[in-house]
């Protein structure tokens, strides 16, 4: 199953492509990395960024999201933005979404030991190992 790792920093939704073959997780490069929700107070940045959302998971047939969770409070709580856009990717049609803690990452990440791939961004790392807890986890 083509699994999409989400991370969401600030306005940004940054995505990495897995899939299980023969046991192994693989990484599958994407040409969009990256899509931003740029002024949010817009409803039509917001219906555009839910548009383009939806075009890329039927361009990549992507049939899961998993999202890596981010705090609701405290120091390291996500702002508006960022549950703007986990809630426009949650109501993707055709698509399951699920939200993987950074505790659940980390731990699937220590069991599993695979290393990253080298067709990685630096910054697409975290939504790789999302993707990975998730197909590995089943």
């Amino acid at each position: 199953m083509k699994t999409c790792g989400v991370e969401i920093k600030a306005s940004e939704a940054i995505f990495a492509l897995a899939v299980i073959e023969g046991g192994a997780v693989n990484h599958l490069p994407l040409t969009l990395k990256k899509l931003a929700l740029d002024d949010d107070d817009q409803a039509a940045n917001v219906r555009a960024f839910a548009a383009q959302a939806a075009a890329f998971v039927a361009e990549n047939g992507i049939q899961r999201l998993a999202i890596k969770k981010r705090g609701k409070k405290g120091e390291f709580a996500g702002g508006p933005t960022t549950f703007k856009i986990e809630g426009i990717l949650q109501l993707l049609e055709g698509c399951e979404t699920v939200l993987v803690s950074p505790q659940t990452i980390s731990a699937q990440a220590k069991k599993s030991s695979a290393e990253l791939p080298s067709s990685l961004n630096k910054y697409q790392h975290d939504a790789f190992k999302a993707a990975c807890a998730v197909l590995l986890k089943r």
